[in-house]
Formats: structure tokens, sequence, C-alpha cells
């Protein structure tokens, strides 16, 4: 049907193979021969070295449930910060409503100034 436009038009097809058409492009993978590709293949930026992380065994952004700590100084509480303080909120009591707000600088553990419950801060890296 094209043909019969451009020889109607004047142009003939000699014409327009000589004036550089595309190349043809290469056909695309069938996913029936490969399968829908994992989280790990199509991953990009951000999300891909979050990913790589997680296999080396790392937590950069505290996605799974911190450690159970006892609280106590030769096991404190432990707080991750990027920064060399850090406001902390306890709760002293399971039932309490109030929580006990605080700053907890770098260096030695601290206690909760209400329960007595030590935390420490550690410098945390983002990994990007």
């Amino acid at each position: 049907m094209a043909a019969r436009l451009f020889a109607r038009s004047g142009v003939g097809l000699r014409r327009l193979a000589a004036a550089g058409r595309p190349a043809a492009r290469q056909p695309l993978r069938s996913m029936a021969l490969t399968g829908i590709p994992t989280d790990e293949e199509q991953s990009t930026g951000l999300e891909r070295k979050t990913l790589e992380a997680m296999k080396k065994g790392m937590d950069p952004y505290s996605i799974y449930k911190p450690k159970e700590y006892a609280g106590t100084k030769e096991d404190p509480h432990i707080v991750p910060s990027i920064t060399e303080k850090r406001l902390v909120g306890c709760i002293c009591e399971e039932d309490n409503t109030a929580i006990v707000w605080f700053w907890l600088h770098s260096g030695k553990p601290q206690r909760c100034p209400s329960c007595g419950s030590h935390y420490k801060l550690e410098h945390h890296e983002l990994p990007h």
C-alpha cells in the first residue's frame, strides 16, 4: 500500500531506499524462554544498593526488627544515628502513656532519667 502511494507521488522505491531507512531492530527476547526477571536483575540505583547491602547481611535503612537488648550497663539499647546526638523517647512501663524524652550523645552509655534503662549511641553510615 505504501509503495503504491510513493509510486503515485513520484517518489521511487529506489530513491526511498537510498535516503537511508532505519536499520531493522533486533527482536526482543521472549519471556517464555527466560522467565520473569527477578528483583536483583531489574533493580537500579538506590534500590540496587539496598539489595546488595542486604545480601551482605547489612540493614541499611533499619528494615528489619531491631535486636532485643537488656538495657543494662553491660548490654545497653543501641540507637543508630548519623550525627553525634539524637533525641530518644523511653516508654518506661508497658502500660505507661507518657514518653520520657532525653538527648543521647555519642560516647559511653547513658541512663533514662525515669526508669534507669541504658542507651548507647552508635554511628550509622547510609549506603549512598
